[in-house]
């Protein structure tokens, strides 16, 4: 099988990305910031870098005797001072230079859905920065694209469970968010697949008001939801862009963005949120 290098492991999608390669026995070399985040079970199966890929000299010939890439490198929540031009750009540039000079086949970046229409979002500029690199690059690529998952609508089960749903505008924009384990399916599957570009979503299209219905339903409570008018979503994203730094607001400027529109991939994938919903609320009784 080939060998894999997977920079991004112990994060949410890279661990699942790590057990579906594992499952298709690949042969897998990992780099972590910390290789105690490793799951035990994975940790005897894969060659283990430790190393920081924002800085250049740590990361040198990692991709030595490597077929492929796959990166899951990125900011879900801003800490140790980085920021998202440190990490979503130039630790992936970092790691395309190495996968170039060691001659990897194709490099696979997953990214964010309508990523090109969203650069005006600190998390999406620097990504889709990324991403004009690594098409230039000469090298062979495959950028996934999901719209969401499922652990970003955590959220609303919360608010359920507490007897109130808040939704921006009037609960009508769509998506298809798409379980963790299902992705990594689809990202795995892509260092076979010719397709340059790849929108992913889960197996069900819903409006905010249905995963709202549903979330009241495994919480066993009444529907109660209350509508926030866009204007006050507007003024909040000016207030948080004004008056704080990009290490605070990118992430809830890209959350209040993305929730005042269509989210909408391909379906893909077998987990629903019924299901996901459920296991939260047996996680926490």
């Amino acid at each position: 099988m080939s060998k894999i290098l997977l920079a991004g492991a112990t994060g949410y999608l890279g661990g699942y990305i790590l057990s579906e390669l594992l499952r298709q026995q690949h042969e897998v070399r990992v780099i972590v910031r910390n290789r105690t985040k490793l799951e035990q079970k994975n940790y005897e199966k894969v060659e283990v870098i430790e190393a920081e890929i924002t800085k250049l000299e740590s990361i040198n010939n990692c991709c030595d005797n490597i077929d492929f890439v796959i990166s899951t490198v990125g900011i879900t929540k801003q800490k140790d001072g980085l920021t998202y031009m440190d990490v979503d750009y130039q630790a992936n540039k970092n790691l395309l230079k190495e996968a170039k000079k060691s001659g990897v086949k194709k490099f696979v970046y997953i990214s964010l859905l309508n990523g090109q229409k969203l650069k005006n979002l600190k998390i999406c500029e620097a990504k889709e920065l990324f991403v004009n690199e690594l098409k230039k690059s000469g090298i062979d690529y495959c950028i996934i694209r999901p719209n969401g998952f499922f652990s970003d609508m955590s959220e609303i089960f919360y608010m359920a469970q507490k007897g109130r749903v808040y939704l921006f505008g009037d609960g009508k924009y769509k998506a298809n968010p798409i379980h963790g384990e299902d992705l990594a399916v689809v990202c795995v599957n892509s260092i076979e697949n010719a397709r340059k570009e790849i929108n992913v979503g889960g197996p069900e299209t819903l409006s905010q008001n249905e995963i709202a219905g549903i979330a009241f339903n495994i919480a066993e409570k009444e529907i109660k939801i209350t509508y926030i008018p866009n204007w006050i979503r507007k003024i909040i994203l000016f207030i948080i862009r004004t008056f704080t730094s990009q290490k605070f607001y990118g992430s809830i400027e890209f959350f209040l963005t993305v929730l005042s529109m269509d989210m909408i991939a391909p379906e893909k994938g077998k987990h629903t949120l019924e299901e996901f919903y459920g296991n939260l609320k047996n996680n926490h009784m």
